[in-house]
């Protein structure tokens, strides 16, 4: 086997390692956590689904996937830092960069650096499909809590100021998205799903 088939099976093989890694949401019924690589796989579908809330003309929806499906490959290595926890965030980059430049190291040179391209890119939000895919990465988790009736916001004490101060990027890759979802945070403060 060549030595480039070898080093992209050994990286096939760690990123399975994704499927380990437990978010705080839970799947939409309640009966259990999310892992990284079902959050992945969500948003990455919801790409195309949701493609004309986005914003700008001519997106390249393939790169918005391919961003969505490598992001979280840091979290072998990093874990998956709660959105909500401030001691936790504060090392969150550096663990991030560390694990990104292992985990895209894997594979042959031009492939590692054209992931860890996207991810830079992702990571930086700046262009129309980082902004995009950024968009969509916060909406998935909220979309869940929503659906299992806030479950990890009540198990977090998570107050509709957090999520709002968490989420509005949103706004910033696709306007619609973010007006429908503060719509469903009213809804869901008035349900008593989500506290004040």
């Amino acid at each position: 086997m060549s030595s480039r088939l070898e080093q992209q099976i050994e990286f096939i093989l760690e990123i399975d390692r994704l499927k380990s890694i437990l978010r705080q949401t839970t799947l939409t019924d309640d009966s259990r956590r999310e892992n990284s690589a079902e959050h992945s796989w969500h948003i990455a579908l919801m790409v195309f689904v949701l493609a004309e809330h986005a914003v700008g003309e001519d997106l390249a929806l393939d790169r918005v996937m391919q961003m969505l499906l490598v992001h979280d490959l840091v979290e072998i290595d990093a874990g998956d830092t709660f959105c909500y926890d401030a001691e936790a965030n504060r090392d969150k980059e550096i663990r991030e960069q560390r694990a990104a430049d292992r985990i895209f190291g894997l594979l042959p040179p031009d492939q590692g650096e054209r992931l860890r391209r996207l991810w830079d890119e992702f990571e930086a939000g700046e262009t129309p499909e980082a902004r995009y895919a950024v968009a969509l990465d916060r909406m998935q988790p909220m979309l869940l809590n929503l659906a299992s009736e806030g479950s990890s916001w009540q198990r977090h004490g998570i107050r509709r100021q957090q999520v709002v101060e968490r989420n509005r990027p949103i706004g910033d890759g696709a306007p619609a998205l973010w007006r429908y979802m503060e719509e469903r945070l009213a809804a869901a403060v008035r349900d008593g799903l989500l506290e004040e």
